[in-house]
């Protein structure tokens, strides 16, 4: 995805130039990925569309979207791009959190990290993304770099051949991950194949947002009442007849409906939220929404190290008054998932939901001042 519509796009420069159906699609879609990690279920429409059956590709799928036929005149500006846009900042945000995990271990008594080193800087992220824990939701960025050079090059390869057909691309891609799903039924996508499994299973999603655009998109017209008919009918169905719908896709395990389920449910929660989105499009995004769909990157990156300064908050009310009793230390220093809930209130996820938003975006809208001043001060 883009800066202005996701994780990879180009920021534009005039309202005309943004996709407000993919921005506000965008906006969702983080907003799923930082209350699914504060197992805040506000979006899931009941229940009914979990997190995990879907999210993580539905931001493939808008990265799909976006690619470009273009891109493959100048393949390897393409790639300086992607490197310069997603790998580059991820790299250096990763070495930032791995000196923040080892403050943590050294003085404040957590055992959450690896040390630093070659492989936690620059191996790991590639295999799984969990080197210094703080920012491990931004293990999707290696992986999506990855599936936008494969895909460059799929394009490449099969335009020398005379098979670029969009058809072919997407039953070829679906194959393949609904192969990658039956290895990890039967336990073989485990160690070392975990990331070339997750590349694989996520591939098609990207895939489906190419596919929607340049066959889909046209003739997606169908009223609103009987397409939410249909696509939630589709969803109940999947409920009722399926062992849960949600898996892992960093991991590539939980799939337990077989290899087709998964993909299903990518197409049906993809298509409600991008109904939802076509319906809030029909006004001009806010200015909070514009920002948020332009900096889903910073959101990704900081959001775990943003519920952390607030339990680090509540530690510090719980150590110096007394007033959270219950609150659990050890867990807090040595449990990335623990969230303490005050007086147990499931209410106060807002609390996680608002700071995992709102702390990145004040980091992002700072770094952004930083750097205005200095194309200033340079200009001069």
């Amino acid at each position: 995805m883009n800066m202005s519509c996701g994780l990879n796009s180009k920021r534009s420069s005039t309202y005309d130039e943004y996709n407000v159906t993919f921005g506000i699609l965008s906006a969702l879609a983080i907003l799923m990925v930082v209350a699914g990690h504060a197992g805040y279920d506000i979006l899931t429409v009941g229940g009914l569309f979990p997190y995990y059956s879907f999210h993580v590709p539905l931001f493939l799928f808008i990265s799909g979207y976006f690619y470009r036929k273009e891109e493959e005149e100048r393949p390897f500006f393409y790639v300086k791009k992607k490197v310069k846009r997603l790998l580059l900042p991820y790299l250096i945000w990763n070495l930032v959190y791995g000196v923040i995990a080892w403050a943590l271990r050294t003085f404040g008594g957590f055992s959450m990290g690896e040390p630093i080193s070659v492989k936690s800087l620059f191996l790991d992220p590639f295999l799984h993304g969990y080197q210094f824990i703080y920012n491990f939701a931004a293990w999707f960025v290696p992986v999506l770099f990855l599936i936008e050079v494969m895909n460059l090059c799929m394009r490449l390869l099969l335009g020398k051949i005379r098979l670029n057909n969009e058809w072919l691309i997407l039953l070829g891609t679906l194959f393949v991950g609904m192969a990658v799903v039956q290895l990890s039924i039967g336990g073989h996508v485990w160690g070392w194949y975990k990331a070339p499994g997750r590349i694989l299973f996520l591939y098609p999603c990207f895939q489906m947002g190419q596919f929607y655009k340049k066959k889909l998109e046209a003739g997606d017209t169908l009223a609103n009442f009987p397409y939410f008919f249909i696509v939630i009918g589709v969803q109940v169905v999947l409920s009722l007849c399926c062992n849960g719908l949600a898996y892992s896709s960093v991991w590539c395990t939980g799939f337990a409906n077989g290899p087709l389920i998964p993909y299903v449910t990518v197409v049906s929660g993809a298509a409600f939220w991008l109904r939802v989105a076509k319906i809030l499009a029909k006004n001009p995004p806010g200015r909070f929404l514009l920002y948020l769909s332009r900096n889903t990157y910073a959101v990704m990156m900081h959001h775990i190290m943003a519920f952390m300064l607030v339990k680090m908050v509540l530690a510090g009310i719980a150590a110096r008054t007394g007033y959270l009793a219950d609150f659990d230390f050890a867990e807090f220093q040595g449990n990335i998932d623990y969230y303490y809930l005050v007086k147990g209130s499931e209410a106060f996820q807002m609390v996680y939901l608002a700071a995992g938003i709102g702390l990145p975006l004040l980091l992002q809208r700072g770094l952004d001042r930083l750097r205005s001043m200095y194309r200033t001060f340079t200009d001069k």
